[in-house]
């Protein structure tokens, strides 16, 4: 059986995840946590806080909206760029993802080509349906989002978010207010996303409906390279596949983030220090360093956003070098749209050390032709021509002679500029964004992987502790002489102490160990007839099966220094039977 196969077999049998909608033949693209994949979940999320916004200067983390109106997605590019080539049968009408189905069809890659292209290589090798071998049809742009109405009105068009981050945009503003107008901001946010994707698969690592992780980290595009942790993790090395030795067919470097900077091969510090942060962080889920590069996407790859993205990858069996994260250097795409769109002033203030004199350019509509021109649409030709930036209409005027603004044709009859010197204390600019984006699902099905091991014809789930569903593990030995009532008794006490523990009482204590292995429990403690005579607990080690044993008395501080990690075990209590 696979690795995968394995992972995917545990995970359902001990209540970690599984495909949605069992009990009706399931959905692809929809996975179910359970009692243990929450907790396992929830636990990356904090650490992922703990990397990437308690430990930062000035980031903070906000929660917004899932369903977006239109607008938002008519101005990030969405609804222009968020798509992928799908292609249908004409025969039994099913749809699939036109450059996933060729490259299946013909092992031909065809990443990177037009849809034209696309159609030349269906027709020409004369594809057909996989299912029920059918003609194709033409192959098209399908768009991504999930769309609904927004109340009753069907003009009230809104969108089930693909990421996160359009949600910081919108409320950049306000946020930098509270925050005491003070760059750089991180704002940082995890939730659902959704994705309506042409034919997902690779299980958890292809999902319609995910968790994602993402901070935006809204900075003065002229201090870019004056990042605050880029010195405490310069010298960390990455293994960095570049798009140039991706075209040469050349494999990944291994360079340190600084040098990776003054090669130009990372475009500022900023983006580098978080690939430094991304490993570190990605080492603490049990990846081990050799399982770990980051990739440079392609041209033809990089959103429409994007200046350059590194994705991080990790080694999956059976599925390779897998995406888990992409950092990308945004610009000031998505703050320059939302201000052009929404008509809104987002930009920030910046003083200068001494005054400036500067020209302003001011756009004057002119109303005596703009209204017999125009007439009824008079009244909102002006109102878009005073939202728009005078500089670039009359670059447009000047290059193309004309200016098209609500569906209408203007030329510099119906415009006039007006020149002036003005001095000012500082300037306005756009701010730049750089963002890590991490997928939770992926993470946690990646931690699973890392984790699971066999020894002696049994599972192991070697989580690190911090991950771990179950921290402890309380038994009794066997089910009479009073062991169960202590046990139950150590059981409430740890409880109330704030451990994640479990009291598991049936079948053969063997069995119980087995269990608690299998679920990635770190710690068991044991009521035996010894701690009748001495009160004393004997504490399992799930990783080696070694024993210490431990008074009662001691125990809570004693697993409360393991698990904040300032005690190994070899460092509980004392040996077995060695109790003094």
């Amino acid at each position: 059986m696979a690795l995968y196969d394995k992972v995917m077999e545990l995970s359902k049998r001990r209540g970690f995840l599984w495909p949605s909608f069992e009990i009706y033949g399931g959905t692809s693209g929809f996975i179910t946590y359970g009692p243990y994949g929450v907790i396992l979940k929830h636990n990356i999320e904090n650490l992922w806080r703990d990397f990437f916004i308690y430990k930062q200067e000035n980031f903070i983390e906000i929660e917004t909206p899932i369903i977006m109106p239109s607008a938002v997605f008519e101005a990030s590019g969405h609804l222009e760029h968020f798509t992928d080539p799908i292609i249908a049968c004409l025969k039994c009408e099913k749809r699939y993802r036109a450059d996933h189905l060729i490259e299946e069809l013909t092992g031909v890659n065809v990443e990177g080509l037009s849809i034209s292209e696309m159609n030349e290589i269906v027709k020409e090798k004369d594809l057909k349906c996989p299912d029920c071998k059918g003609a194709l049809g033409e192959v098209e742009l399908f768009n991504l989002m999930f769309k609904t109405n927004i109340g009753a009105y069907k003009g009230d068009v809104g969108y089930a978010r693909p990421e996160a981050a359009q949600g910081m945009f919108v409320e950049f503003k306000r946020i930098f207010n509270i925050m005491r107008e003070k760059l750089p901001l991180g704002i940082a946010q995890i939730g659902k996303t959704l994705r309506n994707e042409i034919s997902p698969r690779k299980g958890v690592t292809r999902l319609r409906e995910f968790t994602i992780m993402e901070v935006e980290v809204i900075l003065d595009p002229e201090e870019i390279n004056n990042c605050p942790g880029f010195e405490k993790y310069k010298n960390t090395s990455i293994s960095l596949l570049t798009a140039s030795l991706q075209q040469k067919g050349e494999p990944p470097v291994n360079i340190t983030i600084e040098q990776a900077v003054e090669e130009r091969l990372l475009d500022n510090k900023w983006l580098a220090y978080f690939l430094a942060v991304s490993k570190s962080f990605v080492k603490t889920l049990g990846v081990a360093e050799d399982k770990i590069r980051f990739r440079e996407q392609l041209p033809h790859e990089k959103a429409h956003y994007s200046k350059q993205t590194i994705d991080l990858q990790v080694y999956l069996d059976g599925q390779g070098w897998t995406e888990i994260a992409g950092h990308a250097y945004r610009t000031d795409w998505d703050l320059s749209r939302h201000i052009k769109f929404s008509g809104v002033d987002m930009r920030v203030f910046k003083k200068t050390e001494a005054p400036l004199t500067v020209k302003k350019l001011v756009l004057k509509p002119n109303k005596a032709t703009i209204g017999p021109d125009f007439q009824k649409d008079a009244g909102k030709i002006i109102g878009e021509l005073n939202k728009m930036d005078p500089v670039e209409v009359k670059n447009k005027l000047d290059s193309q002679g004309f200016i098209e603004v609500a569906g209408r044709r203007l030329t510099s009859k119906h415009i006039e500029f007006e020149e002036y010197e003005e001095v000012v204390k500082g300037k306005k600019f756009i701010p730049h964004v750089i963002e890590p984006s991490y997928g939770a699902d992926r993470l946690v099905y990646t931690a699973l992987e890392h984790a699971y091991t066999e020894k002696e014809g049994r599972v192991i789930l070697k989580l690190p502790v911090k991950l771990a569903p179950i921290q402890v593990m309380v038994y009794p030995l066997v089910e009479r002489d009073g062991l169960p009532e202590i046990s139950n008794q150590i059981y409430m006490e740890l409880l109330e102490k704030g451990f994640r523990v479990e009291h598991d009482v049936s079948g053969s204590i063997g069995r119980r160990y087995a269990r608690a292995d299998e679920i990635g429990v770190p710690l068991g403690v044991t009521v035996d007839y010894q701690t009748l005579e001495d009160k004393t607990v004997t504490v399992r080690d799930r990783d080696s099966w070694s024993q210490r044993r431990i008074f009662i008395s001691e125990l809570a501080d004693i697993l409360k220094q393991f698990f904040e990690e300032k005690i190994s075990f070899d460092q509980i209590g004392y040996p077995v039977n060695k109790i003094e």
